[in-house]
């Protein structure tokens, strides 16, 4: 495909880094000249100005903030056979089309940092076949019907911090408790990640609750202090906005 990338932030990039091996024919934007210029070094991609962008493309992927999206996009000239991908969590696909108008708006992906290497989810509100053509060879996509449950989504999607912190925290902990601090962070990482994978988390929980067992004690010892009354008040803020 002829894919044309308005944006070069840290989302935008990761998906240029991505599919930069798949054979399309990738033009990105000056916007972040240092990231736009380390894609061009090291994938080969084009860079130009943002009308250029566009009529070199038949694909456009838009991956500004939604904040200066409408500035930046009022200036440019769209096709009606332009396809558009929007990146915007914070934009609806109603709003993108009229932002790219005569052009489609396609679809609302949220993709994350892990797409540049693979194995990573995308969160597809729209045409979910042309984004598995996009990106779905080595990532799986997630399909969500409406805009209610794209924001359910994103809300969700927000305990990767919290596991990440505690995550962090665990491995400072054993940090003064191994002689190398850093395999002890690699071994949890790992153990985490290869853990949810396997199985449904349920049935993690399930298999982790060996009577008297640390796993049993540790996550009996976090609900007592609240852990998953204050998960879901945080998330009933989220959503509330």
């Amino acid at each position: 495909m002829r894919i044309g990338i308005l944006g070069t932030g840290t989302i935008a990039t990761a998906l240029v880094r991505g599919i930069a091996a798949d054979g399309h024919e990738i033009t990105v934007s000056e916007r972040s000249a240092a990231n736009a210029a380390a894609l061009s070094d090291g994938f080969g991609v084009s860079v130009a100005g943002n009308q250029e962008v566009l009529d070199r493309s038949d694909l456009v992927v838009l991956g500004l903030m939604a904040g200066v999206a409408t500035g930046v996009l009022d200036t440019l000239r769209f096709r009606p056979d332009h396809r558009a991908i929007s990146l915007m969590a914070g934009a609806s696909l109603k709003e993108v089309g009229a932002m790219v108008a005569p052009a489609e708006a396609r679809a609302v992906m949220i993709p994350f940092p892990g797409i540049a290497r693979g194995g990573s989810p995308v969160l597809v509100l729209g045409d979910v076949a042309l984004v598995q053509a996009l990106c779905g060879a080595r990532n799986r996509v997630f399909e969500v019907k409406d805009e209610a449950e794209l924001d359910a989504v994103l809300c969700a999607q927000a305990v990767l911090s919290p596991v990440a912190r505690m995550v962090d925290d665990t491995a400072h902990w054993l940090d003064g408790r191994m002689s190398d601090g850093a395999e002890g962070e690699a071994f949890l990482r790992m153990l985490v990640a290869s853990s949810l994978d396997g199985m449904p988390a349920g049935e993690l929980i399930e298999a982790l609750n060996t009577e008297g067992g640390y796993n049993q004690r540790l996550r009996l010892h976090l609900e007592r202090a609240g852990m998953r009354e204050a998960l879901g008040e945080g998330l009933d803020s989220l959503e509330r906005g």
